[in-house]
């Protein structure tokens, strides 16, 4: 797992994360909306997702249809791990049916902890 995408409108948040994940040799592509994350997807299919829900435009949810609609199997099956601090048990569920691997809070882990915690998911 090198190549990691991240859906984060925040900028200070984005820049944060990619800082903290370069850091550790994955090589990060940041989108700033599901839109962009799309598109930068078809462009450079990642091993990974990391994906905010409350995006503008269209939510986290929207992206992760879309990308489990895609006809490559490929890119429809890559990993995604929701990394937000909206936390609501509908939206929640309806990730997992979509096929997340996890749902983590922003506020549970410093960027650090994040790291360290993705690695422990995907050893599984």
């Amino acid at each position: 797992m090198d190549k990691l995408l991240l859906i984060e409108d925040e900028a200070p948040m984005g820049e944060m994360y990619q800082d903290g994940f370069s850091k550790a040799g994955f090589d990060v592509i940041w989108a700033l909306s599901a839109e962009q994350g799309l598109k930068k997807l078809n462009q450079s299919p990642p091993d990974l997702i990391l994906l905010d829900l409350l995006l503008p435009g269209k939510n986290g949810l929207y992206f992760l249809e879309k990308l489990r609609q895609m006809p490559d199997k490929e890119i429809s099956q890559i990993p995604v791990v929701i990394l937000s601090n909206y936390d609501d048990p509908e939206t929640k569920k309806k990730a997992f049916k979509l096929g997340i691997e996890s749902h983590l809070l922003k506020t549970d882990f410093t960027p650090k902890e994040l790291v360290a915690e993705i690695k422990r998911i995907y050893k599984r």
